[in-house]
């Protein structure tokens, strides 16, 4: 319990706490401590003390003139490591009448009395000084305040520990992410090049074999011939896909002005040109956003070419485009009522590769919801899907408004 009438220590010592609840850092703590150690008690000097394995490191201090900043000494030999040895604080009020004091190391200083007390009752790791120029039996208050601003410092010093650490856990699940990332990405890259040459002299050899053999071949021969030659080209648009997906992640984002709605016109008249279709689409306001136009184009063609594909089997297949503002962001989705999917599966519609319904029912090799999740992320938004099987589905995407 601190006992002090005075408003203004007490209004001290809460802002002090406010301060130091904020330092990410031992530096940012010793200066606040070092500062506010000295107007607790109208003190001329005070010490920041680190305990350093069997050495007192004078970490810093605030001084009407130098002490021993920078300076070690073995524990036994100074009065901040007889604090921090009998956990208790070490009062004197003539340092030259006191046997624990190396009194060859305070000649040079102004110090007469002083004050230390230990940071952190049990296993101190530091003890903070108080000095006077002239002697001065410190008082139980101003003993009871510093021991005050010692065991906040003790709860701020385990504070930045706990934040250290962390931020160094951060940095390397961070570090062994990108690692990993770019392993994925420089294998999806090379694999995608090795497939390119013998899969190249595949379609070559089987367009030959069209061109010049095939009235040689039987009905089976030429089934053979086709299912080949589908296969390749399968094969050919996923390594495609691929070597898309592996550039996203290596391409600077050039955000411009985009006019969504111009933009999803134009990729919705592309695809009627692409792929027949009886889709009726019904697009609400699109406002603009500030984006790399290239890529939200690539987000806005796989949402809505996978509307096309997945309400074909639908006799009125119905696809909406809208947008609506959520506090800094702003969401655009896109809603068709076509197969839709199960909930619980919803994890894993983003993912590479990954697909919810048969290739034999609609074709596709699951890339391409995985590369609309990389653009958006990579622009600072979000991206999900709400579905029901043989109730449609809806995909949303979030872009900043004001993005920095």
């Amino acid at each position: 319990m601190i006992e002090t009438s005075d408003s203004g220590t007490l209004k001290l010592l809460v802002t002090t706490v406010q301060e130091l609840s904020l330092a990410r850092d031992l530096e940012a703590v010793m200066k606040i401590v070092r500062t506010v150690a000295r107007k607790l008690t109208g003190a001329d000097g005070a010490t920041f003390v680190l305990r350093d394995g069997n050495l007192c490191f004078y970490a810093d201090e605030d001084a009407i003139s130098p002490l021993w900043k920078g300076s070690r000494f073995p524990m036994q030999t100074c009065i901040s490591g007889w604090a921090m040895i009998n956990k208790v604080p070490a009062v004197i009020e003539d340092i030259y009448q006191d046997s624990r004091i190396p009194h060859d190391a305070y000649r040079p200083t102004f110090v007469k009395s002083l004050a230390m007390v230990p940071i952190r009752a049990i296993a101190p790791i530091g003890a903070i000084g108080n000095y006077w120029a002239t002697h001065h039996l410190p008082t139980k208050e101003e003993v009871n305040l510093l021991q005050a601003l010692a065991d906040i410092t003790a709860v701020s010093i385990e504070n930045v520990n706990v934040y250290r650490e962390l931020e160094q856990r951060v940095k390397d699940r961070t570090a062994q992410l990108e690692a990993a990332n770019n392993e994925l990405e420089a294998f999806s890259y090379s694999v995608s090049h090795d497939l390119r040459a013998p899969l190249r002299s595949i379609i070559g050899y089987a367009n030959v074999l069209e061109e010049d053999h095939a009235r040689q071949l039987d009905d089976t021969g030429r089934r053979v011939l086709q299912t080949v030659q589908q296969n390749a080209g399968k094969m050919n648009t996923l390594i495609d896909e691929m070597l898309q997906f592996s550039r996203v992640g290596k391409k600077p984002l050039e955000k411009t002005p985009v006019d969504n709605e111009k933009l999803v016109r134009s990729v919705i008249e592309d695809l009627n040109h692409s792929t027949p279709n009886n889709a009726s689409f019904e697009i609400a306001a699109l406002p603009p956003v500030t984006a790399d136009e290239v890529l939200l184009q690539q987000v806005w063609v796989n949402l809505l070419s996978n509307a096309v594909k997945y309400t074909s089997k639908k006799e009125q297949p119905i696809i909406t485009v809208g947008s609506y503002k959520n506090g800094n962001e702003m969401v655009y989705l896109v809603k068709d009522n076509g197969a839709g999917f199960d909930m619980k599966y919803a994890e894993k519609l983003f993912g590479a590769f990954q697909r919810l319904h048969r290739m034999n029912d609609f074709p596709g090799s699951g890339v391409g919801l995985a590369l609309a999740y990389r653009i958006i992320t990579r622009h600072g938004g979000k991206i999900w899907a709400e579905g029901k099987v043989n109730e449609g589905a809806t995909f949303y995407f979030s872009l900043p408004i004001n993005p920095q």
